[in-house]
């Protein structure tokens, strides 16, 4: 195997900040912010959006207002 070519494998924090979570998980993700989670200090990286908080897997349905992205459309060109 080639020395120096593969990315550092290690335990992360993902803090999913939509609904609170924190998943301890391996990955190879680059970051520079830690957390205490457990008594030990892991590497932590802040995701918008997992399992814990995506209507998928939760059963809800998102509510995204459209309308206010059609007025907005029509403001900017809208006929004149």
């Amino acid at each position: 195997m080639k020395q120096d070519i593969h990315p550092d494998f290690r335990t992360v924090v993902f803090h999913d900040l939509t609904s609170n979570e924190k998943f301890l998980i391996g990955s190879t993700v680059a970051t520079t912010e830690t957390i205490e989670h457990e008594g030990e200090t892991y590497p932590l990286f802040k995701v918008e959006i997992s399992s814990a908080s995506h209507p998928f897997y939760t059963g809800k349905k998102a509510a995204i207002s459209a309308a206010g992205r059609v007025d907005k459309f029509n403001k900017r060109y809208g006929k004149k």
